[in-house]
């Protein structure tokens, strides 16, 4: 079987012989040109991300680290990767705002409970604060200022509950139920 092919037509023979002639489609004058694909240049990360925080935000190096590795494997470009930093930050503020917004809340509410605050408030927290020097450590005491919570009304009140149990006794006057008022009596009491 031979083929030939001229200008969209082609001649073959069949097995008996005879010529098999059939037309193939014109190729469209149409047809729009291929158009090759071109990709846009692979993104290069920077050596080193030069990340600026925030006024009064502190640079934590093991986190600026842990960001530079993923900001390089993302292959993010500079700008891009100070925009996510910017974020974190403003995440980061705004938890602490909040934190001191509860701290401050504890606050006021010892202020005005009922057993702790209102016109004993300052008696009573001198109360709470001997028990803690008395029996806190300074540990404890660097983690009740750092994490707010010596302002919380439930740590207050058990310090409070410890410092009135260790307080010192006080003197009680009175006589004792049925003794004699009359000292001669007390001292002979068959002479009646």
């Amino acid at each position: 079987m031979t083929t030939e092919n001229v200008a969209g037509t082609s001649t073959s023979t069949t097995d008996a012989g005879e010529p098999d002639t059939t037309v193939s489609p014109a190729p469209e004058q149409n047809a729009a040109p291929a158009v090759e694909e071109t990709k846009a240049p692979e993104a290069v990360a920077p050596e080193t991300y030069d990340l600026k925080m925030p006024e009064g935000v502190e640079l934590d190096k093991a986190a600026a680290d842990e960001f530079t590795a993923i900001a390089k494997e993302l292959k993010l470009p500079a700008e891009a990767a100070q925009k996510l930093a910017d974020v974190g930050a403003k995440m980061a503020q705004r938890q602490v705002e909040n934190h001191a917004k509860l701290v401050e809340s504890w606050t006021e509410s010892v202020k005005t409970d009922k057993e702790l605050g209102g016109d004993k408030l300052a008696e009573n927290l001198g109360v709470a604060r001997k028990a803690l020097e008395q029996f806190g450590t300074p540990e404890l005491k660097d983690v009740l200022n750092m994490t707010g919570f010596g302002n919380h009304p439930a740590v207050i009140r058990a310090f409070y509950k410890i410092g009135k149990a260790i307080s010192e006794d006080g003197f009680v006057t009175g006589t004792a139920k049925g003794t004699p008022n009359d000292p001669a009596k007390a001292m002979f009491p068959s002479m009646n």
